[in-house]
């Protein structure tokens, strides 16, 4: 009898674990942004090509993320009650099956940008060490989510250059405005994980890692709402410079109307209400989204 299949149809499960395919709000929060981007650097649609190109990238991008962080922090995170049970923590996936899982996934996003042009291409190398590095910073920075947000927001200097960029090979094809959104979207990457970083607190506290919620202490949700902030009137700023309109402020309101109640999830520093505001960070990008794409659908 041919033992192999029912083998590899039960690695499945353990695989869809590891890249927490159950579990899309953290792609979701790569996507929205970066179809904003996207929609803005086409003016409008930007075609079926380059929305499969960035959709399907940032699922991939994302699960080759989840692969290498649960193998750099597989030590903290046996001491952490909600990540105890992770595949490559428990010891379900090995370490070395958990990075060729990786590599697969970013080998097959890097074959979707390859799809679309040099300046994209350049910038795939850039993106790439620095999703790497994230899983490390945390024992180096004071507060890691900046190199978090960073690795976060690179979807949308990419989206610029796939819509922009031309056929050259050069890697100063992304105009202001694309670098300039992406340091706006940094501050919402601060703000939605130093929610998920206050959920862990304690247990980081006890590990010794460094988070931005540790570094904030008692100013944490101070911090949280004025990196919101931050963000929202950025983003605000850069679209009426870029002449988007009514509409699209109608979407920056909605989401900051979102972020307002996630501080009444959060002020309390309670794990669930704080792990709660995480989890709904996606649709305060889906706001945004929404108000770029009916702003320049209804020019």
């Amino acid at each position: 009898m041919n033992t192999a299949s029912p083998t590899a149809a039960s690695r499945l499960p353990l695989y869809l674990d590891l890249i927490r395919w159950d579990r899309p709000a953290g792609w979701l929060l790569l996507l929205w942004p970066t179809l904003s981007a996207l929609w803005i650097a086409a003016d409008g649609w930007p075609g079926w090509h380059l929305l499969a190109v960035f959709v399907l990238g940032t699922v991939l991008m994302r699960s080759a993320g989840c692969c290498v962080n649960d193998v750099a922090d597989r030590e903290f995170d046996r001491h952490v009650k909600r990540t105890a049970q992770r595949p490559v923590t428990s010891g379900a996936v090995p370490v070395q099956e958990a990075l060729v899982l990786g590599a697969v996934l970013a080998l097959a996003a890097f074959a979707l940008v390859l799809t679309t042009n040099p300046p994209t291409i350049l910038l795939s190398f850039v993106a790439l060490p620095i999703a790497l590095v994230y899983p490390y910073a945390k024992r180096l920075v004071a507060m890691p989510q900046a190199v978090l947000g960073v690795a976060f927001s690179f979807g949308v200097p990419m989206a610029f250059a796939a819509a922009l960029g031309g056929m050259e090979w050069r890697l100063d094809a992304v105009p202001a405005a694309g670098w300039w959104l992406l340091l706006g979207n940094l501050f919402w990457v601060l703000a939605y994980d130093t929610e998920y970083a206050m959920v862990d607190r304690d247990d980081d506290l006890k590990i010794g890692i460094q988070t931005s919620a540790i570094t904030l202490g008692r100013f944490d949700v101070a911090g949280v709402m004025l990196f919101y902030a931050i963000h929202l009137l950025s983003w605000a700023w850069i679209g009426r410079w870029l002449g988007l309109g009514g509409w699209y402020l109608l979407g920056i309101g909605v989401a900051a109307a979102q972020a307002l109640w996630h501080y009444t999830l959060i002020r309390d520093r309670s794990r669930d209400g704080c792990f709660q505001a995480f989890r709904q960070n996606h649709w305060l990008g889906f706001a945004v989204f929404c108000g770029v794409a009916t702003d320049l659908a209804l020019r």
